[in-house]
């Protein structure tokens, strides 16, 4: 590498490469000045940017190792590496680097500064342990399933804290002897636990998967209210979810527009949109002769959405929450992937150690989303002729 190379102007040359996603390019431009094995690790940063999105999992890792031992400081550097052995189902080690999420830029202003110390898994009989959420609906979703393992691994008196739109639904599980809504204040507690600290915590491996499942349940009242309203419509339910949350960082990439899923029209299933957010307009043109009800302005909070799934036969959706809201209650979901997804899919796997319901759908390339669509739509006619054989299956409800 020249000596003489200047970062700022190859900065200038990588930053826009990276952000149109011309992962490639920007492949080609770096790795001469690293052949050598040495080099700033600016480029060597920008390097593992270009080669994660190729799905080339392996060597990214190889090179964020590098990084965190070079500058174990860099807590950037540290979190990129957690969410890689996480995707790569290392988990001992992946956990414990994914401690760092609050060290970012980005996420510090959301970190919950807690004047007691942090629960580590030791048995603490006779103290309260306070147990709160963190992040996305969906993340509080997934992880909920570990607050009963936390109550008996720590002996202690439970109180957890959700957002207030995820409280009815965590209301009616176990494992907690008090439940408050963030933004309220929790009793006196003499540790803390964030909800996606406890793997750390307790040392989760993808041997304790998937637990108790159901671990939600929804609201019968509810459930009656939807069957009624639903009561026309010809079995089997497909519920679509198609767009995930509009400022996720990551949603370019996870979500697609409704024409997309045309292929599925002929099926024989009937569709209803549980979509919500400004991807919900999309629905009222649906895409062909495709038969969807929409829903998405009747649903008024996840208690609706969690009783419609539940009277569904199937939910197909972009890695949003509902996907982890259905595998919470049991529910069958299909999951349509980019090509290197979100770290809690793994790798190259049809099923899911989360949820044995689920079956992953993943991009053959990126951006392909044309292959996942063909392949549901062919695996949705013989669920069809299935379901209609066999009638209702989904115990949910």
């Amino acid at each position: 590498m020249s000596p003489g190379l200047d970062l700022a102007a190859l900065e200038r040359q990588v930053r826009p490469l990276l952000s149109a996603q011309r992962y490639e390019q920007a492949e080609a431009l770096l790795r001469p000045l690293v052949a050598s094995g040495t080099g700033p690790l600016a480029v060597w940063r920008w390097l593992a940017s270009a080669l994660r999105p190729q799905g080339k999992i392996a060597e990214t890792r190889a090179i964020q190792e590098m990084l965190v031992a070079h500058a174990p400081g860099d807590y950037a550097a540290r979190f990129d590496l957690s969410e890689t052995l996480l995707l790569m189902g290392e988990f001992e080690r992946g956990w414990r680097e994914y401690r760092y999420r609050y060290s970012l830029a980005h996420t510090a202003s959301i970190e919950r500064k807690v004047q007691r110390p942090r629960w580590n898994g030791q048995p603490i009989p006779g103290k309260t342990l306070l147990i709160h959420d963190e992040q996305g609906y969906g993340d509080t979703f997934q992880f909920l399933r570990m607050v009963p393992w936390a109550k008996a691994k720590s002996g202690a008196r439970l109180v957890l804290e959700v957002t207030p739109e995820a409280m009815p639904l965590a209301r009616r599980m176990q494992g907690f002897d008090d439940i408050v809504a963030r933004g309220s204040l929790p009793p006196p507690f003499d540790m803390h636990c964030e909800l996606m600290s406890l793997p750390m915590a307790m040392g989760l491996t993808l041997g304790d998967l998937p637990g108790e499942i159901p671990y939600l349940r929804p609201d019968a009242q509810r459930v009656e209210q939807w069957r009624k309203r639903l009561a026309d419509l010809p079995r089997p339910w497909v519920a679509l979810a198609w767009a995930g949350r509009p400022t996720h960082m990551n949603d370019a990439n996870r979500s697609l527009a409704l024409s997309q899923l045309a292929p599925l029209a002929d099926s024989g299933a009937a569709f209803v949109s549980i979509q919500k957010g400004p991807a919900e307009a999309q629905a009222a043109h649906p895409p062909g002769s495709m038969p969807l009800l929409t829903l998405g302005g009747e649903i008024r909070d996840f208690e609706d959405t969690a009783a419609i799934l539940c009277l569904a036969d199937l939910l197909v959706s972009v890695d949003s929450s509902p996907v982890h809201l259905a595998g919470a209650l049991g529910v069958p979901v299909w999951v349509m992937l980019p090509f290197v997804p979100d770290w809690r899919w793994l790798l190259a796997r049809e099923d899911s150690p989360w949820y044995p319901q689920a079956r992953l759908f993943r991009q053959p390339a990126r951006g392909d989303w044309g292959s996942v669509i063909d392949k549901i739509a062919g695996e949705l006619r013989g669920f069809v002729v299935s379901a209609r054989k066999q009638g209702r299956q989904n115990a949910c409800a």
